[in-house]
């Protein structure tokens, strides 16, 4: 038997993450350069393009990076074939790219709903689209798309994100339905609440020495007592881009420290 380790390899592939720029996708992005693949990654403007450039050159990764919109299906179009013709034809897909605005559903304009839902339901449609035909013709893929807690759970203020991330989910799922006979797996990862330099401010201590009130409600509610890392990320994104989990498909990998299954403490 070979070594069980040699299932979890990327060596060879191709990975493609949306939006990896900075934060999570960045970190996934790492994590699959570690374990072998040629890393390809896209971003909105030039300038965010060449400041990822400039990160994964900085931790020795010879990353691939083009400017692109994934809103936009003929520009999606023309990434898959360029990506394709410059580095190879795409394995690993993870549609990280994602946006939230944090608004009540009344305040909420039906345009500012629209933009939500087309940034992250919309642009996982079709850059899974342009993908999954160059994974039929090489006998294998793997779609990991980046759900949420809110693919199961509503809050204030996420109307917009909470239907997306479900619909994401929904989408995880009939992806899996429908290529899983081309060998094609399409799983979701949903992270809890991730320490970011964008979620800094709520994990600040008050002038008091006490925690703020938003990373004491989060600590409270996870039974790891601690928000997560983007290190949390890696092993359960190598695992679902990887030979090790063939024959897990349509499923939501939920990395949450435990919130999901946890009721929280008694007052």
């Amino acid at each position: 038997m070979n070594n069980i380790l040699d299932s979890f390899s990327l060596k060879g592939k191709v990975a493609l993450i949306t939006g990896a720029s900075y934060g999570i996708g960045f970190a996934i992005a790492s994590a699959y350069a570690a374990a072998g693949a040629t890393i390809v990654f896209n971003d909105i403007r030039q300038e965010l393009v060449d400041k990822g450039l400039a990160s994964y050159k900085e931790i020795g990764i010879d990353a691939h990076g083009y400017v692109c919109d994934v809103t936009d299906e003929a520009a999606v179009q023309k990434l898959v074939a360029t990506i394709e013709k410059e580095v190879g034809v795409i394995d690993i897909l993870v549609n990280n790219a994602g946006i939230i605005k944090r608004i009540p559903m009344c305040d909420m304009t039906a345009e500012q709903f629209r933009q939500v839902i087309d940034v992250d339901l919309n642009a996982p449609f079709i850059v899974s689209k342009a993908v999954i035909p160059g994974m039929i013709r090489k006998g294998h893929g793997k779609i990991i798309n980046i759900c949420s807690m809110m693919s199961e759970l509503g809050r204030e203020t996420v109307s917009a994100y909470a239907a997306a991330k479900g619909g994401l989910k929904m989408l995880t799922r009939n992806i899996c339905s429908e290529y899983g006979e081309q060998n094609i797996q399409c799983n979701g990862i949903g992270p809890g609440y991730i320490a970011t330099p964008q979620t800094a401010p709520l994990r600040e201590r008050q002038p008091d020495g006490s925690r703020h009130p938003f990373d004491s409600f989060i600590v409270a509610k996870t039974p790891a007592a601690r928000w997560g890392t983007t290190e949390d990320l890696m092993g359960p994104a190598v695992f679902l881009a990887s030979d090790a989990s063939n024959f897990v498909n349509g499923h939501i990998l939920y990395v949450d420290g435990g919130i999901l299954a946890y009721i929280g403490k008694q007052p």
